[in-house]
């Protein structure tokens, strides 16, 4: 496994002063101080230092870390972005450059063929920023991920996971209720010869998600205006991306 240099708790790449010195942030070097502490209490695994899942944990965490957060696909160190692709439920793999067209991370993740008068979240209105304040917004502790269970290592790295978080803020216009939202998917990371990451693949249901945040109430007070592009609140809970 690679990304065992220059480790944090959770993540590599993130302990050196110079390293994230130096590194095009999009909102600078980013913060995991609440969500680390939301998956410490709330984790259902505690895996053993070393151990084949807890290096799996961390590669996802660091890959999540770079492609949410750093703005210069050069600077990856998980990923070998000349062969990279990423799939969601078995759609058209996409390289770095179609991801970024569709706005990346969430709108990559929340595609859909829903129409468009049925979609609780539409990935085609919503930028990389638009939806980073989004999901903030709701989730202002973070979205946590823990590693459930790692079906093979790699190079071919299958796994179960489960994301959670507890809805605290509205949600496109749907008032909080404070309750936990989680759910559980596999996912399929292909490593190279150098142990980058060249191919992910990504099965889950976006419905358990977002059946999570429609509970509350529509109202107008919590309609979101437009995207935020203070640092400060994009920095900060970072969802564990």
């Amino acid at each position: 496994m690679a990304v065992e240099a220059e480790k944090t708790k959770y993540r590599s790449y993130l302990s050196e002063e110079e390293e994230v010195k130096n590194i095009h942030w999009r909102y600078g070097p980013p913060n995991y101080d609440l969500v680390d502490k939301l998956f410490e209490e709330g984790r259902t695994k505690i895996w053993p230092a070393g151990s084949l899942e807890d290096k799996v944990q961390r590669l996802v965490k660091t890959w999540e870390m770079e492609v949410f957060h750093k703005a210069n696909p050069a600077e990856y160190k998980t990923i070998d972005t000349k062969n990279y692709t990423i799939s969601v439920n078995g759609r058209k793999p996409l390289t770095i450059e179609e991801k970024g067209k569709l706005g990346g991370g969430y709108n990559v993740l929340l595609q859909t063929a829903l129409p468009e008068e049925f979609r609780a979240y539409d990935p085609a209105k919503e930028t990389m920023e638009s939806a980073l304040k989004v999901f903030r917004t709701t989730f202002p502790r973070g979205f946590a991920l823990e590693i459930l269970h790692v079906y093979s290592g790699p190079p071919v790295i299958v796994y179960k996971f489960r994301h959670w978080g507890f809805m605290e803020g509205p949600f496109k216009g749907n008032s909080p209720t404070g309750e936990m939202v989680e759910f559980f998917g596999m996912a399929i990371f292909e490593l190279n010869e150098n142990s980058k990451v060249v191919k992910v693949q990504f099965f889950y249901d976006p419905g358990q998600l977002l059946e999570g945040l429609l509970k509350g109430k529509p109202s107008d007070e919590y309609k979101i205006e437009a995207p935020s592009t203070c640092p400060f609140l994009l920095q900060q809970s970072n969802l564990d991306k």
